[in-house]
């Protein structure tokens, strides 16, 4: 490897080559055993990426970018089928925010359903409000289309998601940047329909590959191949609901900056002067060195020269806003994130409440046993992920929260 690279580059046996912006962050073995896994399926070309939060996950790995030619593997895009990040910068600084964030934080949750508890989703609506039914018009011709063919799809929760976080690592947060200007920024997806999408295609995937499997390096890596019988059928449903994230994001956010405008003492603002709404789990049908291909951007952001960016860190860690540079060696990508150190389990174990509490000081977030899987200590340390990759972006804004609500 030159020095003048800011990558390693991984040799497969058997498969094509592993580049892996990895200087200075840990990477885990089972990682890449699955990096490997992938780069010997005869449908990736060129080489497969690896960003500096990559980790192991369900199906291949969180922060890989997986270029195929005639084919695209569905466990590779995941169940949260288009989740991403969006962000809007306001005209609000520091000093116009009350001395207490209780309740600007009790407004967005009040806002935005989130979380669930056993037996019930109380992070559904039971009423959607009229944007989500307006959005829903919008959508349904689509996911009718889908339904029509695949009935089992339309079993899922749908409207009653649309415009709601979800769970886990999903949040909402009100940040400042190195102005003190206010952003509100959030996390989440497609929700209980792209789970639903992408768990069933999962399984014809591996019902067509059938006879194959045995010969794959991990059945969770069946894939469709352009031509099959089903292959344009989740090309279609992948894509609505890659627009169903969107929208979900738009709506959320929508909703936030309202439920802010309306917190007792906060001065009337605008907000979206810089807006972004990016993916970073999803496929697109993209041109790289002269050849069209399927990009898969598991745990990963579009980087192209230019295009705008979201890089959060953990609950009390900086996030960045990023341009990226169009670097070709990464299919014009970057991370997604911080990338977890460790698992949710251990986490639990390793970490106490004080733990949390001390590293999310000056936070208003919960600060109870509920989240410590996704305390700070959980996940790799986002100054050292970012100068990883410093040839993939430049940052336009760092941001440090405030308020943070967890699903």
């Amino acid at each position: 490897m030159s020095d003048e690279r800011a990558y390693e580059t991984l040799t497969v046996d058997g498969g094509v080559p592993i580049k892996a912006w990895i200087r200075g962050v840990s990477v885990e073995d089972v990682a890449l055993k699955q990096l490997q896994n992938v780069a010997r399926l005869p449908c990736v070309r060129g080489w497969v990426a690896a960003m500096p939060d990559v980790h192991w996950g369900v199906g291949a790995t969180v922060g890989s970018v997986i270029p195929t030619v005639g084919a695209i593997i569905p466990a590779a895009v995941g169940v949260d089928i288009g989740c991403g990040m969006a962000a809007a910068r306001t005209t609000l600084t520091a000093g116009d925010l009350p001395d207490s964030l209780k309740g600007v934080r009790a407004a967005i949750e009040r806002a935005v359903p989130h979380g669930r508890t056993r037996g019930r989703d109380k992070g559904a609506w039971e009423n959607p409000p009229a944007p989500a039914l307006e959005a829903w018009q919008r959508l349904t011709p689509g996911f009718d289309a889908i339904t029509a063919r695949h009935p089992k799809i339309a079993r899922s929760n749908h409207l009653t998601h649309l415009s709601t976080l979800g769970t886990g690592n999903h949040f909402i947060e009100v940040c400042l940047d190195e102005t003190e200007r206010v952003w509100f920024m959030l996390h989440s997806g497609s929700r209980g329909v792209g789970n639903r999408i992408g768990t069933y295609f999962i399984e014809l995937a591996k019902q067509d590959m059938r006879q194959h499997l045995a010969n794959l390096p991990d059945e969770d890596l069946a894939y469709l191949e352009e031509g099959a019988a089903h292959f344009d059928d989740y090309v279609h449903a992948v894509g609505w609901a890659q627009d169903f994230a969107l929208t979900n994001r738009r709506l959320m956010m929508d909703a936030v900056i309202r439920a802010v405008q309306a917190v007792p003492g906060i001065q009337p603002f605008e907000a979206g002067l810089t807006a972004v709404n990016c993916h970073h789990n999803y496929v697109a049908r993209e041109r790289h060195r002269g050849r069209e291909m399927f990009v898969t951007r598991k745990g990963a952001v579009r980087a192209g020269a230019g295009d705008l960016g979201i890089i959060p860190g953990s609950m009390g860690a900086h996030s960045y806003i990023v341009r990226g540079r169009g670097n070709p060696e990464s299919y014009e990508s970057c991370s997604h994130g911080a990338g977890r150190a460790m698992s949710r389990n251990e986490a639990k174990r390793r970490f106490t409440l004080a733990d949390h509490e001390a590293a999310t000081a000056g936070v208003e977030c919960r600060k109870d046993a509920e989240v410590i899987d996704e305390t700070p200590g959980a996940y790799k340390p986002i100054d050292a992920v970012m100068r990883a990759q410093a040839d993939l972006v430049e940052v336009v804004h760092t941001l440090r929260q405030v308020v943070c609500v967890k699903g």
